[in-house]
């Protein structure tokens, strides 16, 4: 049998039903590349797992060897939502996955069935249309106040300090994703705006403030001095002069956080985004805008930033008009009591 790496291309190696369903995605929805190959890589999991289950395939063939060649209609018809939840349990007890990454294992095979249901028109019933996903815990997202993301902009320093500090700009002031960001180009910023290319290849424009504004002409300044392998990338490093990677940005927040006092175990450039989005939302931008600013597709995905902390609680209480009124005192007993005031006194039982 075949083995599978986790490097994988579905052009080559998903059978012919799964493909159309994964370059329906690419082409017409628009998701990127990485998202299509991650919906291949579920599916090709959850298909292993089902052969297996239906004895399909000799017991003692590891599951990671297993080909996927041969799935066709007939088996992906025979599926039914038992089947998809002993592969969830399978998924939490063998695999120990999270409830989140089961849930997108989840959307991704329903959105296959969907697919071959309502686009396609392979299937005349959706056998999982009633499938539930993995319930979620609730968490309000971490993220820096004012003080801590100005002190993590101060602690900015060294050879990288011009590039550096651009970076920790954008994401604290325009919310950037790190793959937006490592993705920008230098044609992306064009005067007070950038252009920003999120997921699913949808475009965005976000203003520049003059912070960003003058942290990127730092940057240039310094950029335009290099003798450059990537002409275009808007960040590169200095070591191979080539666009900066996802795992050079995380490092160099990790660092400039734990430069700040900060603990880097608690916080990521993705939570830089997090801070971005809620010091904004203190600060007067409605919700609707943030999800413009952010790239939201849902109004609900943005939501999540509506969080109020303790302070924000007890400045609540203290501005309603009524906190400053007190119960009046009781008269003394047995001195001027009223027979208004006894009627009182007997209804007031709950």
């Amino acid at each position: 049998m075949k083995a599978f790496s986790r490097h994988t291309d579905y052009r080559t190696e998903a059978p012919p039903l799964l493909r159309d369903f994964l370059v329906y995605h690419e082409t017409i929805q628009g998701h990127s590349r990485q998202t299509v190959d991650e919906y291949f890589l579920d599916l090709r999991n959850f298909f292993r797992y089902l052969k297996q289950e239906k004895n399909l395939v000799p017991r003692d063939v590891p599951l990671d060897h297993i080909s996927i060649d041969d799935v066709d209609l007939s088996l992906v018809r025979s599926v039914t939502l038992t089947d998809i939840y002993s592969y969830m349990n399978h998924l939490s007890r063998d695999r120990g996955l999270n409830a989140a990454s089961r849930a997108r294992k989840v959307a991704t095979i329903r959105s296959f069935y969907k697919y071959l249901t309502n686009k396609a028109k392979l299937l005349d019933q959706n056998p999982v249309q009633d499938l539930d996903s993995p319930r979620l815990k609730k968490s309000l997202p971490k993220y820096l106040n004012l003080d801590e993301s100005v002190e993590l902009l101060e602690s900015v320093e060294g050879k990288n300090a011009s590039r550096d500090y651009c970076i920790l700009t954008l994401f604290l002031n325009c919310g950037l994703r790190i793959s937006e960001l490592v993705g920008l180009n230098v044609t992306d910023v064009r005067g007070d705006h950038l252009r920003v290319l999120g997921k699913g290849n949808k475009e965005r424009v976000l203003f520049l403030n003059p912070a960003c504004q003058k942290a990127l002409q730092d940057w240039m300044t310094d950029r335009n001095t290099l003798t450059l392998v990537d002409q275009n990338a808007l960040f590169v490093t200095l070591q191979n002069r080539r666009r900066i990677s996802k795992a050079a940005v995380h490092k160099l927040v990790k660092k400039h956080l734990a430069a700040a006092g900060l603990d880097s175990t608690q916080y990521s450039s993705h939570k830089l985004r997090h801070t971005a989005a809620t010091l904004m939302l203190q600060n007067g931008v409605d919700v609707r805008t943030l999800q413009e600013v952010l790239g939201h597709d849902h109004l609900n995905t943005t939501q999540i930033y509506t969080h109020v902390d303790s302070d924000d609680l007890r400045a609540a209480a203290r501005a309603n008009p009524l906190a400053q009124v007190k119960r009046r005192g009781r008269p003394p007993k047995g001195a001027g009591s009223t027979k208004e005031h006894t009627e009182t006194d007997e209804k007031d039982v709950d």
